[in-house]
């Protein structure tokens, strides 16, 4: 392998790695935010928002 070759393939290895660890953190991101919306939120709205969406999906709830 010539050196061109070894750059461009450590660059490609470092994009991959670059591009799982943004997946990772945007996952861990999201998980924390609705952590957190759940937390704060009154228990009435965490209700009403599930009761919406089990109608929205045409599951029976009642």
């Amino acid at each position: 392998m010539t050196k061109n070759a070894h750059a461009i393939a450590a660059t490609q290895t470092k994009a991959r790695i670059d591009a799982e660890l943004m997946g990772i953190a945007g996952a861990v991101l999201l998980g924390l935010t609705l952590l957190f919306a759940a937390g704060f939120a009154q228990a009435s709205v965490l209700h009403d928002t599930a009761h919406d969406m089990r109608h929205a999906m045409s599951f029976p709830c009642h």
